[in-house]
């Protein structure tokens, strides 16, 4: 089965850090390039943060840049975002899938996990 599963989320302190997971399964994720979105409640979808397939090429949104990590296991088909110095606009539901950045055409995204960033 060709999926994505997200995981990693959770409730944390402005300032702290999380790592982002993203399984795949039924599919090689460096066969794409793949990144991470995410949606908070009233606001439009951004784009976080992507990986290339042939190059590792890596790009970031700019609300993130310069605090959030893309990164890929190969051998662990797994996606991953480190996210540091965390924010409350931060707050939202983070989901992976390929064909990064349009994220129209491609495998995911999966049911999202979410981060809340709050004191």
């Amino acid at each position: 089965q060709v999926q994505l599963v997200e995981s990693g989320g959770g409730l944390v302190q402005p300032g702290g850090s999380l790592t982002l997971s993203c399984e795949a399964s039924g599919f090689t994720l460096d066969g794409y390039a793949t990144g991470w979105f995410r949606r908070a409640p009233g606001k439009e979808r951004e784009v976080v943060a992507c990986i290339s397939a042939a190059d590792n090429k890596l790009s970031y949104g700019a609300s993130v840049k310069g605090r959030f990590t893309i990164s890929r296991d190969n051998a662990k088909n797994t996606l991953y975002l480190q996210m540091n110095n965390l924010k409350p606009e931060d707050t939202a539901v983070y989901y992976c899938a390929t064909d990064c950045p349009r994220f129209e055409w491609g495998i995911g995204p999966g049911q999202g996990t979410q981060v809340t960033v709050s004191s």
